[in-house]
């Protein structure tokens, strides 16, 4: 895994935000595209990378299928992170044990989906994620990723 201290360009900076994608968006692009649109998981990465490089920060983007490898990246990032942007998916809905480590990292959090989550079925209108979230950004589509960290930037910024 690449160090997400150095980002591609080799110019270090001070600490990276991450970007992290939970279940099935590795799919994006192929699943459902009526809901989740047709854009894919790389070219949200290149959009997070690229707002986040405008904003003087550096998006260190993972994602994965298994809650615990998640949760582990929330508890790295407790160390070598500036904030989170998050894409919980499936588990916004399901995972207390994900809700807990985001609260306990006390890192500043966007939580972003790309549909709008209360449009959808009723299991899908609680998310426990969004109880420790600074901010909640949803149906925006991928453009919820470029407000979810040109937000994070302004946090950051404020709290310097």
């Amino acid at each position: 895994m690449p160090n997400p201290q150095v980002p591609p360009t080799g110019v270090p900076v001070p600490g990276p935000v991450l970007v992290l994608n939970g279940p099935n968006l590795n799919l994006l692009g192929l699943r459902e595209p009526e809901v989740y649109g047709t854009d894919t998981l790389a070219g949200i990465e290149l959009l997070c990378r690229r707002t986040a490089a405008a904003h003087g920060l550096y998006a260190d983007c993972r994602q994965s299928n298994h809650e615990g490898v998640l949760i582990d990246a929330v508890h790295e990032a407790r160390t070598g992170h500036r904030g989170i942007v998050i894409n919980p998916a499936g588990y916004s809905h399901t995972s207390v044990a994900l809700r807990d480590a985001l609260a306990a990292v006390e890192l500043p959090v966007v939580e972003v989906h790309l549909s709008n989550i209360h449009r959808r079925e009723e299991f899908r209108h609680h998310s426990f994620v969004s109880a420790v979230a600074d901010t909640v950004i949803c149906g925006a589509g991928t453009h919820g990723y470029a407000l979810a960290l040109t937000h994070l930037a302004r946090i950051l910024e404020e709290n310097r």
